[in-house]
């Protein structure tokens, strides 16, 4: 028998009185100082006396004890499910997670798969968010906001192509993509537009924008065709032995990895790009700069004059407002040579 080496008894658990005679102070400096209470006048050594006996003791403030003094979390809720993880997307979540830290918010991401928008609504209720951002692949209802005002959420806040009802709401109005993408391919010249709609799940929310977007740049000016495609090279082939017929002079491939799968397809069909049919992604993603012909994107972006955090915070500190509405999404056609 293998005898397993006999492990150290733990410690009690460190308290915040614990913290408060190690310092010298009382409790409720302790508390003014470990939850970045502003409202409340504090030294400079006083603070650091507390920081350093707190991380002496490996004392951390109990999160639950907090949220019901409060009536609510620290907590910014980020809830995920079929929302397509493209750069803009992790920019997003990078600026939005480091500046709430910096401001005391923990963003935390939950899994809302298989949830209808009463239930998702009733989920995120029960975490007791200070603030929820629901991105429009999760379903979000007025009667959901409601739920979550309820429950203490001072913000709700959706972020997608359409605002909800009694939320603010972060506009990416996808329809800019297609937009700039069609209007590039008519300054080059192209009149009969392929528009690629992707076969998944997870783009969907994109693509029915990003083609009324295209529609709107084309109208008398071009044909737009729109072109189912699913991600697997047996679908991009296909669509490429039938190019031809389709009278295309050019495609918008609803972003660079249906460009990339599609404009492989239509070489190995003999297609000539640029030369038969111009094409143009989304993202502008590295890998497309390294294809031959290097490929024309829409470089998209986040409006770098709005502080998410900051708005997040705002919006947190003054609840009860009317809801707010911005719009983030940027978006321009960078030319190379597939177009």
């Amino acid at each position: 028998m293998i005898q397993l080496p006999e492990q150290p008894a733990e410690g009690p658990v460190p308290t915040s009185a614990d913290v408060a005679r190690l310092a010298g102070v009382s409790r409720a400096t302790v508390s003014y100082v470990l939850n970045n209470n502003a409202a409340v006048r504090i030294s400079d050594p006083t603070r650091r006396r507390v920081r350093d006996a707190a991380a002496e003791l490996g004392y951390v403030p109990h999160a639950a004890a907090r949220s019901l003094r409060a009536g609510h979390s620290r907590m910014v809720l980020l809830p995920i499910g079929g929302f397509p993880a493209g750069p803009l997307h992790h920019r997003f979540l990078h600026e939005l997670e480091s500046g709430l830290r910096r401001l005391d918010y923990t963003v935390v991401q939950y899994g809302s798969l298989g949830l209808d928008a009463d239930d998702a609504a009733r989920a995120w209720a029960e975490l007791r968010p200070v603030a929820v951002i629901a991105p429009g692949s999760v379903p979000l209802t007025p009667q959901g906001t409601a739920v979550l005002r309820r429950s203490g959420a001072k913000a709700v806040i959706t972020l997608g192509p359409q605002p909800v009802a009694g939320a603010h709401a972060l506009i990416m109005d996808q329809r800019k993509v297609g937009h700039c993408a069609v209007s590039h391919l008519l300054e080059r010249g192209r009149r009969r537009i392929g528009v690629v709609m992707p076969g998944e799940p997870g783009p969907a929310l994109f693509a029915g924008p990003r083609l009324t977007g295209a529609r709107q740049a084309a109208e008398g000016r071009a044909r737009i065709v729109p072109l189912p495609l699913r991600h697997d090279e047996e679908s991009a082939a296909a669509l490429a032995a039938r190019w031809r017929t389709l009278g295309l002079d050019a495609v918008f491939a609803h972003d660079d990895i249906h460009a990339m799968l599609l404009m492989r397809a239509l070489q190995d069909a003999g297609i000539d790009i640029p030369g038969e049919t111009a094409v143009v992604g989304a993202d502008d993603l590295m890998l497309g700069r390294l294809l031959r012909p290097r490929l024309s994107s829409v470089r998209m972006g986040l409006d770098t004059e709005l502080s998410l955090a900051d708005l997040v915070d705002r919006l947190v500190r003054r609840p009860g407002k009317e809801p707010e509405r911005h719009d983030l999404l940027r978006a321009r056609a960078v030319h190379r040579e597939s177009s």
